[in-house]
């Protein structure tokens, strides 16, 4: 451990609940760890903690006229949803490359296949639905496709190192998004035609870009359209979701630059064209959205409004919760 702020009792107990579940829930039978998760996502749903409010409370946006039985079904199923996510992600380093093709089947793919065989270089822009993990893993294994993301630095440093360790560990190159450094090695390797993913669908710092989402204001990060116009790379949005025993994604579209407007101007638009691409997928499948916090303005303390900064790297700083969505973060596809 590094640096002068002491370890607290609580994230000593956060570390060592990750390194239990890298360590023991991948050698569990699938159908243990799937039961497992479960057992964890029923018990959370039955306590009714600030987690499972908070995404009721987002649903209600996301499905307007659900009624309060409607919202707790659907936030039970988000919880067994997001429990999912932390079972299958804690078992990844386990799977075989077959294992990782049959459990994912990606529609429109062509689309990140011609990119990547462009040389043009790709940004992959995804919201918190589903397992990004997984599809990471899927496009460095079947696709065969090394790429670039970012990471929040967590507290305890030994946390933050497990989950580079973890990521690095699937294929993925990880750069901390702490120094700003980020967004030039970003940039750099889309200019040399590389594949660069990050989640985004979330930035309550001021260099976000406001956007309508669900009729009301939200903020996301600019660093994705800022990286398309940095470097000319391909701009394409993700959604994913579960559907049985298989996670299905689509790929959308290209986000083109704006052939006219201020680079401020750009950034909106192409940012708001993501946010429009994030709710449709969300509105399909509710209850695959892994968001555990606040995430409109509306919900926050007022704040004061900021162009974007350049060297936002699109990293959203904490997606899901005090531990398990701060960790899930990793900024990657």
């Amino acid at each position: 451990m590094t640096g002068s702020t002491p370890v607290t009792a609580r994230e000593r107990f956060v570390d060592g609940m990750y390194g239990f579940g890298w360590a023991a829930v991948k050698k569990l039978p699938e159908p243990v760890a799937v039961r497992l998760g479960r057992t964890i996502a029923d018990t959370a749903w039955r306590r009714r903690g600030a987690g499972v409010l908070r995404l009721e409370a987002n649903l209600a946006r996301v499905v307007p006229g659900a009624g309060p039985e409607r919202l707790a079904e659907l936030s039970k199923a988000g919880m067994r949803s997001y429990m999912r996510y932390w079972m299958e992600s804690f078992r990844l380093p386990a799977w075989s490359t077959r294992k990782v093709r049959d459990s994912v089947v990606i529609h429109d793919v062509e689309r990140l296949t011609d990119g990547i065989a462009s040389d043009r270089g790709v940004i992959l822009a995804l919201p918190h639905l589903a397992n990004w993990d997984l599809a990471g893993v899927w496009v460095t294994r079947v696709l065969e496709t090394p790429f670039t993301t970012v990471a929040e630095r967590l507290k305890p440093e030994s946390l933050y190192d497990r989950f580079v360790a973890y990521r690095e560990s699937l294929g993925m190159e990880v750069l901390p998004h702490a120094g700003g450094s980020a967004f030039g090695t970003l940039a750099r390797r889309l200019r040399d035609g590389g594949l660069v993913a990050l989640v985004a669908d979330r930035d309550l710092s001021s260099s976000g870009v406001d956007v309508e989402y669900f009729g009301e204001t939200a903020r996301m990060p600019a660093g994705p359209a800022l990286l398309a116009q940095h470097t000319g790379a391909l701009l394409l949005p993700v959604t994913l979701w579960y559907e049985g025993d298989a996670m299905r994604g689509r790929v959308h579209p290209p986000v083109e630059v704006p052939a006219s407007g201020t680079r401020a101007e750009k950034t909106a638009a192409m940012t708001q064209a993501l946010a429009d691409v994030y709710a449709a997928g969300i509105a399909e499948h509710p209850e695959d959205w892994h968001m555990l916090q606040r995430l409109w303005l509306a919900d926050l303390e007022p704040r004061e409004p900021r162009e974007p900064r350049e060297r936002s790297s699109g990293q959203d700083p904490a997606p899901g919760g005090p531990a398990p969505a701060d960790a899930r973060n990793g900024g990657a596809a």
